[in-house]
């Protein structure tokens, strides 16, 4: 089963805003390549970034980039195609902070 957290994406501004998407992913995703499907799930949408596992077992996902783009890639972390059993997304999307090159596994 999956529980999505409900938010306002009117906050994101136009699709061509840089944007900056923080997801903690809970459920079984470690140890079933998730951290490389949402890399290359996010590398395809021109974001960069990274997933990074974190010791309670769930992953966060950093990615900026186009509005429209990182809404992909959030869809993507909640839809049926991933690695895995995705149980939960908790998503904040705020603005750019920058610093990122590249999107990676951690």
């Amino acid at each position: 089963m999956r529980i999505e957290r409900s938010e306002d994406r009117s906050e994101s501004g136009p699709s061509d805003v840089t944007v900056r998407l923080t997801a903690w992913v809970h459920g079984h995703v470690q140890g079933v390549g998730f951290r490389w499907w949402t890399r290359a799930r996010a590398l395809e949408l021109g974001l960069v970034g990274h997933a990074t596992n974190q010791p309670d077992g769930r992953v966060l996902v950093v990615a900026e980039g186009p509005g429209e783009a990182v809404d992909s890639l959030l869809r993507l972390l909640r839809g049926d195609t991933t690695p895995g059993r995705v149980e939960l997304v908790v998503d904040d999307t705020g603005p750019a902070v920058g610093g990122l090159v590249g999107f990676v596994e951690r």
